[in-house]
């Protein structure tokens, strides 16, 4: 402030000294003076973006993965399995339960994989009984899908499943065939004393009856229904599968 009065203060003695010129240079000089002041740089920019003008628009969020489609397997489709032990009437009961092994992907309608090779079926024995007399060519046997685990999850099954490579195994001879063979001499030996009327009836009577037996015990001869371990076992759907 005092700088500026002692400018003015010497304007005002260049105007009364020296004219009209003088006062010109004066005032020029003091102007220049005064653009000269020097400016406080210290204080802080304020950078703040001005009201209301519009962000960055944000990035578009990833689109999310489409959710899996359920596959299914339709009613009568055919698994093609291999049963993992041995099924025999001599010592497998009603109710037990086998496992089989999927032998093959088994795939749907769109030819992709619903139980992969691998997978394992439960079986339950449904019912199981040897065969009894030459008759008989396959004894009982009745196995019934469970259930099927894919990946360390089990799904349920409904349908039925066959044993194609079951076959027929001779029993070895016990009391009961040893009883047949002694019924049948007894019989013998009797209607040959009636017949006979004489001990040598009798003996050729109790011949023929035990050959009468033996015959009998052959024909009535148990034979245990088996179904070897690894052999095929076919499983069919009598119901949808979808997982």
């Amino acid at each position: 402030m005092a700088a500026k009065r002692l400018a003015l203060f010497t304007l005002a003695i260049f105007a009364g000294c020296g004219g009209d010129r003088g006062s010109s240079v004066a005032a020029d000089s003091l102007s220049r003076d005064l653009q000269r002041l020097p400016v406080d740089s210290s204080g802080a920019l304020n950078d703040r973006p001005l009201s209301g003008t519009a962000a960055a628009p944000a990035k578009p969020a990833a689109p999310k993965p489409a959710a899996p489609q359920p596959r299914t397997l339709a009613s009568g489709t055919m698994i093609p399995t291999s049963v993992d032990r041995e099924i025999t009437s001599k010592t497998d009961k009603a109710g037990q339960t086998v496992t089989a092994t999927v032998s093959s992907d088994v795939k749907d309608s769109r030819g992709r994989v619903v139980i992969p090779a691998g997978s394992r079926v439960v079986l339950t024995i449904s019912e199981i009984h040897e065969s009894e007399n030459k008759g008989d060519k396959t004894g009982k046997l009745t196995l019934t899908p469970t259930s099927v685990e894919i990946a360390g999850r089990s799904y349920d099954l409904s349908g039925s499943a066959e044993a194609l490579d079951r076959t027929l195994r001779d029993r070895p001879t016990n009391a009961g065939d040893v009883a047949k063979v002694g019924a049948g001499t007894a019989v013998g030996a009797i209607a040959g004393r009636v017949i006979g009327g004489n001990t040598k009836g009798a003996v050729i009577g109790g011949v023929l009856g035990g050959a009468v037996g033996t015959q009998r015990a052959i024909q009535t001869q148990d034979r245990d229904v088996v179904v070897p371990a690894s052999s095929r076992v076919q499983v069919t759907l009598d119901a949808p599968l979808t997982r």
